[in-house]
């Protein structure tokens, strides 16, 4: 990783993903999350003021030290135990089964791989287990898509290779989820483009005897 991707990019998405019109969304997906969690894409920790006291502890998986580094006073501030546990979520450190839920918040539209990310988030959950999720991706009208597709590239470089079109629900059912909720939507604050977002819970299936 360069200068730009280690020095500047946790600094941009500390400061755009923490605008208060997402404060909304962080609250909803973090809801009945409970107690053991693995957290694909931590950042600076954003979502720790949102972890409801069901959460027993939280393994973080981030890469950028220096978003580790700026979660430090949030950490601080909360009482729920939180452990830098991973750095690459297609390949994370943890045995099969050892979660109870999982969450990823914008963090799906930039990992290279996010079906593998997918699938290492499917093996760590117990059976039935469930993966809180909102992410922006590909917008459900043809105007909007064709707009993402041309500013792809842009954005991709500027914004340390976060994607524009990505199908999020379809990703997760290629994954093997079985989605529970999901409210598709525009955040009215953003523009459309980085605006469409899929919020929801998807299951890790049941074993079934």
């Amino acid at each position: 990783m360069g200068f730009y991707s280690d020095r500047i990019v946790p600094r941009l998405v500390d400061i755009s993903c923490g605008l208060k019109f997402t404060e909304p969304s962080r609250r909803r997906v973090c809801a009945g999350l409970h107690g053991r969690v693995v957290e694909i894409g931590f950042g600076s920790g954003l979502n720790v003021p949102f972890y409801p006291a069901a959460v027993e502890s939280v393994s973080a998986v981030e890469p950028a030290d220096l978003g580790w580094k700026l979660a430090g006073k949030r950490l601080a501030a909360s009482t729920t135990p939180v452990e830098r546990s991973g750095l690459d979520g297609q390949s994370l450190p943890f045995p099969d089964n050892s979660f109870d839920t999982a969450l990823s918040t914008w963090t799906m539209c930039t990992i290279p791989d996010a079906d593998a990310a997918l699938r290492e988030i499917r093996r760590v959950l117990k059976p039935g287990g469930t993966l809180h999720f909102v992410e922006h991706g590909l917008a459900p009208d043809d105007n909007v898509q064709r707009w993402q597709r041309r500013l792809e590239p842009i954005q991709k470089t500027v914004a340390g290779g976060c994607h524009l079109t990505r199908d999020i629900p379809a990703l997760l059912t290629t994954a093997g989820f079985d989605i529970q909720d999901l409210d598709r939507f525009y955040e009215t604050a953003a523009p459309k483009i980085v605006g469409a977002y899929s919020l929801g819970i998807a299951a890790s299936p049941p074993v079934r005897a």
